[in-house]
């Protein structure tokens, strides 16, 4: 879909910092992370939410949630994670996208709150780096 960001990545139109790259997924680095790691996975096929994504797919979507969610704990050095699927409320992009957000107790994340944070120059490689080692 030539107006959705999340395909224009996908397609390499756009850069993302991308840390698996699939036959059936793509995930990369949120540009606006929860917390630094932030990753969105989404399906190369533009979807728009959960309820259609095609069935075939879905045990692809919540394997590779799984490999991020691990990434996130051997690569970045997280306790755990929140995984999250927002549909159409709360959706900023309409394609469906997995949010796999690093945790660590006390990082002051209270319940759907989601506060907003920045990379530094550069630093955005620096976390998708790490991500791609750990799910190698």
């Amino acid at each position: 879909m030539a107006d959705c960001v999340f395909c224009r990545i996908v397609s390499g139109e756009i850069p993302g910092h991308v840390v698996l790259d699939t036959d059936d997924f793509v995930a990369f680095l949120d540009a606006r992370p929860v917390f630094k790691g932030h990753v969105l996975l989404v399906p190369r096929a533009h979807v728009e939410t959960l309820p259609d994504l095609p069935a075939e797919l879905g045990a692809g979507l919540v394997a590779a949630s799984q490999r991020l969610a691990t990434a996130a704990k051997e690569g970045l050095g997280a306790q755990g994670s929140f995984v999250a699927i927002n549909n159409t409320v709360s959706q900023s992009v309409p394609h469906l996208h997995v949010h796999v957000v690093p945790r660590t107790k006390g990082d002051g994340l209270r319940g759907f709150f989601w506060p907003r944070t920045k990379y530094a120059e550069g630093e955005a490689e620096s976390y998708a780096e790490r991500l791609r080692a750990a799910l190698t």
